[in-house]
């Protein structure tokens, strides 16, 4: 069953030189840009009368008219799965995620993900595009999400997320040992050939990615990971084309390679590792009932503080060798 949308618009003129799709979505924000794309694709949209493509430029004051159907999302599941809720409000969630679950149902996985758990926990996000999530993390990343339980908070923190005013803290293990911190900025796409990868390429969106040293082991560093944009897999990406990809990444790190001379211990552990050593540590927005600033922090899971102590005695044990 569908039901029909009507939507009347005329450009502001602030959103003059943007994209037809970006425009569109930025003043629906209760609509992805992919489904906005795919309303223009169907003809279901048109500029001044006449119809448009997605990449056309607005010049502002244009007249949109927007007449489509809305397929009402697929009948997810609502399932009792164990929840890690850091904050709850009126208004939104925040969840601290554990390595391994899937956040959204997808192909290959129709249930157990946080979306299924999130419809027992809070029945009202049924009501919403995407059931309130506001940005996903990797099936293998734990850490930080928010996720929206009311339409206005949806529209508040959909707007922080576009504006970038939403802050994402990570802490990451990478492969080598760097000397300071730094900033990426290279724009990333689909991979040219491999399509279920990203990389850094020319045609892609503006991603930029800054990161600071925590601490540095005799071939590991340990980071604090800032996203000011936010693209999929932005930071395994980048910091893997800056040569330091994340500890135990099984699509953008390679294969393992031991250091020199590990210890057992360290060996064991490094082979065992077997996901992104990445974790989303803190989270800070404006409230979206108040407009105060929150912020939210998550410790390292077990599985990070195992590897990072790992990590501090295997300099210890070279230390005493040397």
């Amino acid at each position: 069953m569908t039901s029909a949308l009507h939507f009347d618009l005329t450009i502001p003129e602030t959103l003059a030189g943007m994209r037809l799709d970006q425009g569109l979505a930025h003043l629906l924000p209760d609509h992805s840009r992919a489904t906005i794309q795919r309303w223009i694709q169907q003809q279901e949209v048109t500029l001044n009368g006449k119809p448009v493509r997605a990449k056309d430029k607005l010049k502002g004051n244009e007249h949109i008219l927007i007449q489509t159907h809305k397929t009402p999302d697929p009948d997810w599941l609502a399932e009792a799965i164990q929840l890690d809720i850091v904050a709850e409000d009126e208004s939104f969630l925040v969840i601290n995620k554990p390595p391994g679950m899937v956040v959204h149902p997808a192909a290959g996985h129709p249930s157990q993900t946080l979306l299924n758990a999130i419809l027992h926990h809070a029945p009202g996000c049924r009501e919403l595009p995407r059931a309130g999530i506001i940005h996903r993390l990797d099936r293998d990343t734990s850490g930080l999400l928010v996720i929206a339980k009311t339409a206005a908070g949806l529209r508040s923190l959909s707007q922080q997320m576009r504006s970038r005013t939403i802050h994402r803290h990570y802490q990451a293990v990478v492969t080598g040992t760097l000397i300071s911190g730094g900033t990426v900025d290279q724009p990333i796409g689909r991979h040219p050939i491999q399509r279920k990868r990203m990389a850094v390429t020319p045609e892609g969106r503006p991603s930029v990615t800054h990161y600071r040293i925590l601490e540095r082991f005799r071939h590991y560093t340990r980071l604090s990971v800032q996203l000011e944009t936010g693209r999929t897999h932005q930071i395994r990406v980048h910091l893997a084309h800056i040569g330091y990809p994340l500890l135990g990444d099984p699509v953008y790190g390679g294969r393992l390679q031991l250091p020199k001379n590990p210890t057992p211990r360290l060996t064991t552990l490094l082979r065992s590792f077997r996901r992104q050593a990445l974790h989303a540590a803190k989270l800070g927005f404006k409230h979206p009932l108040t407009g105060e600033p929150v912020e939210f922090e998550a410790p390292l899971p077990e599985d990070m503080q195992h590897l990072v102590q790992t990590l501090r005695m295997d300099d210890l044990d070279q230390r005493k060798n040397d």
